[in-house]
Order: structure tokens, then C-alpha cells, then sequence
């Protein structure tokens, strides 16, 4: 028979608090599911009220702005054919200069969105009519024979019904019609098209142009342009209301703005309207992709913790799109309110009736139930003799006392057989206690103390307090990199990281707790009975590893076992070897390298394989010992001339290490190898791999 207690005793606990406030929840619950299926359905029909408005809202200015720039577009082609014709039927001349700026300057006035009508010819001469806002407009000319390199201006002053002549002035110029695409691409063309235009001859002004050929009997005049600046359109979206504090942009289909509302814009004035919610149009027409291009879009974005609706439409010209952004506040912000007051009003509601639940529960609940809490209480703590049954007026209740005094009796006679304590650990690790693992990657570190086999027979029992405090203070280093304490085999700690908790630098942990239990015993004063600084012998390698609960059905122990736990084992007594304090295996110096010091030590056969691998001395972290790349870049510098045959090369490198340490076992023990190999020449089968004889 299969039983946990504590299972059951934390299933009782929760149907205990469950009991007590069942009647508080009953009325809470209640009340709330009314209000809130009220409040949901009332929120749900004034939003959809508000996002109508909204919608219409949008569809007006979508109406207006499409208007406009249909009117836009018709007025250019209007203008340019009205001109082109009366250059085909020869009722102008293209060189005619009075005529011309009649004509040119008449469209202007007619057409309001007109900025400019430019004409140029093959030789790169080139005229135009340009307005200076609505007050102003000049006429301009540059000429390759006249005045070259000028630009000739005459102002006008409009006054009503018609235009008064104001000044003349001359200026130098280096714009060259001739280098403008919309000119090259017009005179090569067969019919007018529209140009995206940023510079003219009174600067950078961005503006669309509908420009063509121009052809009298059938040879080539010039090109003919008809311009709008976007500062037209941006004063145009000015007179919109999109809403209190929404506005609308035109933006192309790259994202570049067009037009953002400015009522100042004009030809004098360079459009700088409020582009603070441009972003959100941008965002809206990265996501609407190729159909928000061609057909009505709309969503739901957020920018600054703030919600907005934006609407992309297709505007009447190429790649055009209409971007309006109402934020959500302007048509929720009242239905919000509202339902702020009617949530206020239900918490009040709410609280008045739990305070009457909380007290009818109290008074016919919660007295006999505290007395069984009282009673799981002493089964918490295995008080088990303490344990009495309560009768009840109510049934449940009752019943669950005497269940629980059944219990408590069934229990005195289990913990019998299983201490009470290891019980109390138990439930509250939360453990099953059944066998299992898993094949992860973990680190492993093994510790032990050099030499303790002599001095616990020379120390006998009195060796126990210099023990405990060299486990104190490796504990302490693995437990605060977050290592797990496997065993203590003697004076020897085994620990590992990685498990149970993942920790994706488990590598550099284990090094940081090695490190740190060394610096520690250093720190300590800990001395043998020949008062010599205790000495300790460290080895770590990562790898995968089985993890789990190991052991049989009579006992389970959390552990980690594996080929690459028995390498760190090897590797701490490989530290006898080499006469170092702390070697890694090649994983571990891998999975941390950059924030380790470390020097290659040789590539050893651990006792029990034959296969090869690199050992690392672990000397400090990153940082912590800049003084130490010279001798352990030499020493790794004989270590690969070694590795070559190159031992006279190898044996000078390594006595170079000694003269700058004074001592240094691994420099000794390699420089003897090379000695012996200079005097006695190795045969081919000969491998730079030092086999370990002994564990």
C-alpha cells in the first residue's frame, strides 16, 4: 500500500481554505458574473458605436482628400493639354516670349493647385511660371545665349481680376534643365507622365510633375511640365478635422511622406506640419503590405502605451495612400469613463456583500473549521498523539475531523518505520522518491584536501574540526555559484552545476566556485599539525552526464554519473601528477573560454583510456591576471614545439618559463621529458600523450 502523507495532508489544507470562503465567493462570484456579463455587453455596443463614428469620420476625410487630389491630377493634365494644344495648332510659339508667359502665367491663376508651368527646350534653355504663395508670382527664364549662367526673375503682384509688374533682378543659377529626369525622360517619350521632382531653379521644393513632348510639325520642341509642390497638399490637409487631436498624412509607397497638415505651407513656405504620429502610418503600411496599396485598410497599432486607428486608402495617383491616425482615446475616452464609474460602483457593491458573507461564514464556518486546522496542524508537525476528533453540526466537517483523526492514527504507526524528520524533508522538497534521470550536459568538480590520508593519521580524531571547516568553506564557495552539493566522500566534495536548475554557463560557475574554494582555504589560515597552509586538489570537466535520482526502491540518492564525471574525478588526482591545484578538462575550458585564464598543461590518457585529450590549469578569471600571459604563453609555445618533435626547441622554451617563475612542476616535468627525448630520439609510434597509471 502506497501512501503520502503529505500529500494528503496539503490536499486537506486546501480544501479547508476552500470551505471558508466558499460562501464570500458564492455571493462575490455572483455578483461580479451579473456586472461584469452587463458591462461587457454595454462596453461591446458603445465601442462598436464609437469605431462607427470613427469610421465615418474617416470616410469623410477619405472622401475630401481623394477629391482633392483627383482634382489635383485632372487640373495638371487640364493645364498641360490646354497648352500643348495651342503649341500643336500653332496658335503659340514656343520661342513667342510674350505670348508664353500670357498663357503660362493664365493657367496659373485658373488652376489654384498649379505651382509651377515650366517649359524646356533641346538646347537646354529653359522658362517657367512659378507662384510665390498667393499674393506673388514670377516669371523665370535661363537662356544659353543670353546671360548665361543667370537666371532672369521678374515678380508680379497679384491684385484683383489681375497682375501687376513689380521687379526684374538677375541671378546666377547652375541648374541645367537638361540633367533633370523629368526633362531627359519627356523629350524621349511619346506622351506625358508623372515625375517625382525635388530640385528647381529656386531650390529643393518636393512637388509632382505631369511633363511631356511638345511636337510641331512633328519635330521636337521640348518639354512641357506642369508642377504641384506637396506644400499645396499639406496646406490642403490642414482645413481636415480628423478628429480633436488626429490628422492625416498622404505618404507614397515607400513610406516617404508626401504631405502632413500645415496651414502655412505654400510655395514660399516649406511645409513643416506635426509628424509625431507619422510612425504609426508608416507601421500601418509596412503591415498592410501590397493590399493596403491597392483597397481600404484599417487596424488597431499602439505607440507609447496610447492606442490608435489608422486607415490606409489608395489615393487617385501612383503609389499614393491616404494615412489616417485618430487615437482611440478621442471616441472611448467617455465609454471608459462610464464604465469606470460603474466598476467603482460594483467594487462598493461587492466589498458591502463580502463583508455579509465573510461574516454568516465566520460565525457558521470558520469556528469549527479553525478547530480542525488545529488538528492538521499537530499531523504537520507529526504531533501525532495530540490529535482529537470535533464533532459538528455540519456533515462535511465532521466527517473531515474524523477522516483526519483516522489519519493521524494510521500515521503513528507508519512513522515507525520511517524517521519523522527525513518524512518533514520530504514534503517540503516537493521529491518523488522513485528512480529516473536524464542525459544532460552538467560540469562536475571534485575537491579534496592533498596529503589528508598522513594527517588524519597523525591528527586521529582531533582531524574532525579542520575538517568540518574545510567543508564549511568549499560549501560555501559552491553553494554561492549556484552549485550542487552531491556527497562528502571523506575529506573529498563532490559538487556539480547544470542541474536540477538549467544554468546555461554552468561551466564558468563550477570555475568561479573552484577559484573561490581556493582563495578561501588560502584566506581561511587552515594548517596542518606540521603547520603548513592546507592543500587542496580540485578537478573539473563538463560533458553529458545521467542525472537523477539513482539508487534502488530502499534508497534513492540525486546524483549525476557518466564517463565524463569519472575524467574530473581523474582529474583531481592528476593534480598530484603535475604538482598544480586545479586542472579542467578541454569541455570545460571551451564551454568557458574568455572569461577563464587557463595554460595547457599536456595531453594525458586518464588511467583506464587509452584516447588522448588536452588538460587546462585553471589560473584565474578574466581580469585577474594580466602579469601571467607572458610565462604561460611561453610554456604553451614549448608545449606545441614539444608536440612537434621539436624538443630543443621545446626544452629551451620551458626553462625559459622557470627562469622567469623560479619553480613551476609542469615546466620541470616537461623540460625533463625533453632532455630525455633530446638524448634519446623517439621512434615513429612515439605520440605527445602522457598515460596516467594510477587513479
Amino acid at each position: 500500500m502506497n501512501v503520502d502523507p503529505g500529500r494528503q495532508l496539503r490536499a486537506i489544507a486546501r480544501l479547508t481554505v476552500s470551505i471558508r470562503l466558499a460562501v464570500s465567493v458564492l455571493v462575490l462570484t455572483a455578483i461580479l458574473l451579473t456586472a461584469g456579463l452587463s458591462s461587457l455587453l454595454w462596453w461591446r455596443t458603445a465601442e462598436a458605436t464609437s469605431r462607427q463614428l470613427a469610421s465615418t469620420i474617416n470616410e469623410q476625410i477619405v472622401a475630401a482628400v481623394r477629391k482633392e487630389v483627383s482634382a489635383i491630377v485632372d487640373e495638371a493634365r487640364a493645364a498641360h493639354t490646354a497648352i500643348r494644344t495651342l503649341f500643336l495648332q500653332n496658335v503659340l510659339d514656343t520661342r513667342e516670349a510674350d505670348k508664353r508667359e500670357f498663357v503660362f502665367l493664365s493657367q496659373l491663376q485658373s488652376q489654384a493647385t498649379i505651382s509651377w508651368v515650366a517649359f524646356g527646350w533641346p538646347d537646354g534653355s529653359f522658362f517657367a511660371a512659378h507662384k510665390l504663395g498667393d499674393r506673388r508670382l514670377e516669371m523665370m527664364e535661363i537662356s544659353l545665349t543670353d546671360h548665361p549662367g543667370q537666371r532672369r526673375v521678374d515678380e508680379y503682384d497679384v491684385v484683383p481680376g489681375d497682375i501687376e509688374f513689380a521687379n526684374r533682378r538677375f541671378e546666377p543659377t547652375d541648374f541645367r534643365v537638361a540633367d533633370r529626369a523629368w526633362f531627359k525622360t519627356g523629350l524621349a517619350a511619346e506622351e506625358p507622365q508623372w515625375f517625382r521632382v525635388m530640385d528647381h531653379p529656386a531650390g529643393e521644393r518636393p512637388s509632382i510633375a505631369f511633363a511631356g513632348p511638345i511636337d510641331v510639325y512633328q519635330e521636337r520642341q521640348g518639354v512641357l511640365a506642369i508642377v504641384i509642390e506637396y506644400s499645396r497638399l499639406a496646406r490642403f490637409l490642414a482645413q481636415l478635422e480628423v478628429g480633436r487631436t488626429g490628422t492625416a498624412f498622404i505618404i507614397d509607397g515607400s513610406g516617404e511622406l508626401v504631405a502632413a497638415p500645415d496651414k502655412d505651407a505654400d510655395e514660399l513656405h516649406v511645409a513643416k506640419g506635426d509628424t509625431t504620429l507619422l510612425p504609426l502610418a508608416r507601421t500601418a503600411l509596412a503591415k498592410a503590405g501590397e493590399d493596403g496599396r491597392k483597397e481600404a485598410w484599417r487596424s488597431r497599432l499602439t505607440s507609447g502605451g496610447a492606442a490608435y486607428e489608422v486607415a490606409l486608402t489608395p489615393l487617385p495617383f501612383p503609389g499614393w495612400s491616404l494615412a489616417t491616425v485618430i487615437p482611440e482615446a478621442e471616441f472611448l475616452g467617455p465609454v471608459e469613463t462610464t464604465l469606470r464609474r460603474l466598476i467603482l460602483g460594483l467594487a462598493v457593491g461587492a466589498v458591502l456583500a463580502a463583508l455579509a458573507s465573510a461574516m454568516l461564514a465566520r460565525s457558521v464556518i470558520a469556528a469549527p473549521l479553525s478547530r480542525v486546522v488545529g488538528e492538521l496542524r499537530h499531523v504537520e508537525a507529526f504531533a501525532l498523539e495530540r490529535v482529537r476528533r470535533h464533532p459538528s453540526r455540519l456533515k462535511e466537517i465532521a466527517s473531515l475531523s474524523g477522516a483526519i483523526a483516522e489519519m493521524a492514527a494510521g500515521l503513528s504507526a507508519f512513522r515507525k518505520f520511517i524517521p519523522a524528520d527525513l518524512v518533514r524533508g520530504l514534503l517540503r522538497q516537493g521529491v518523488e522518491a522513485r528512480p529516473g534521470g536524464s542525459i544532460q550536459e552538467l560540469s562536475v568538480m571534485f575537491v579534496d584536501i592533498a596529503g589528508f590520508t598522513g594527517l588524519s593519521e597523525r591528527l586521529g580524531d582531533r582531524v574532525v574540526p579542520l575538517l568540518s571547516r574545510y567543508l564549511d568553506l568549499a560549501s560555501e564557495a559552491v553553494v554561492a555559484n549556484g552549485g550542487t552539493i552531491d556527497k562528502f566522500i571523506g575529506d573529498a566534495v563532490m559538487a556539480f552545476w547544470g542541474a536540477p536548475q538549467p544554468q546555461a554557463d554552468h561551466a564558468l560557475r563550477c570555475c568561479r566556485a573552484a577559484l573561490g574554494c581556493r582563495m578561501a582555504i588560502e584566506q581561511s589560515g587552515l594548517a596542518d599539525d606540521l603547520g603548513q597552509p592546507l592543500q587542496i586538489r580540485i578537478g573539473i570537466n563538463s560533458g553529458r552526464m545521467l542525472v537523477g535520482n539513482i539508487g534502488s526502491e530502499l534508497r534513492l540518492n540525486y546524483t549525476v554519473i557518466g564517463d565524463a564525471v569519472n575524467v574530473a574525478s581523474r582529474l583531481e588526482g592528476t593534480n598530484k601528477s603535475y604538482g598544480t591545484q586545479i586542472l579542467i578538462g578541454e569541455a570545460t575550458e571551451r564551454l568557458a573560454r574568455g572569461a577563464i585564464v587557463t595554460r595547457e598543461i599536456d595531453s594525458i590518457a586518464v588511467y583506464g583510456r587509452e584516447e588522448g585529450f588536452s588538460v587546462y590549469e585553471l589560473i584565474a578569471l578574466a581580469g585577474e591576471a594580466e602579469a601571467a600571459a607572458g610565462w604561460i604563453g611561453r610554456y604553451e609555445q614549448g608545449l606545441a614545439n614539444y608536440r612537434a618533435r621539436r624538443f630543443a626547441a621545446a626544452l629551451a622554451d620551458f626553462e625559459a618559463v622557470l627562469n622567469e617563475r623560479g619553480h613551476d612542476r609542469p615546466a620541470e616535468l616537461m623540460r625533463d621529458r625533453c632532455r630525455q627525448l633530446v638524448a634519446t630520439a623517439p621512434d615513429a609510434s612515439w605520440r605527445p600523450v602522457a598515460t596516467l597509471t594510477t587513479k
